[in-house]
């Protein structure tokens, strides 16, 4: 019986990522908090571009 990668790649994580809100839950609202900011960065980002694109793509 094979075990597929990702499913094991993905347990990992799960596992690491419950390791850290265990340990330190203040670090871990940080990571999130930057998760969030860089998620909201990039829509603002692609925001931008598909205004400027709607512009006629002008300098």
């Amino acid at each position: 019986m094979a075990v597929n990668s990702k499913k094991i790649a993905v347990y990992v994580l799960v596992v690491f990522v419950l390791y850290v809100i265990i340990t330190d839950p203040e670090k871990a609202a940080d990571y999130v908090q930057i998760g969030f900011e860089g998620i909201s960065n990039a829509a603002g980002s692609v925001g931008d571009f598909m205004t400027w694109i709607a512009d006629g793509a002008s300098d």
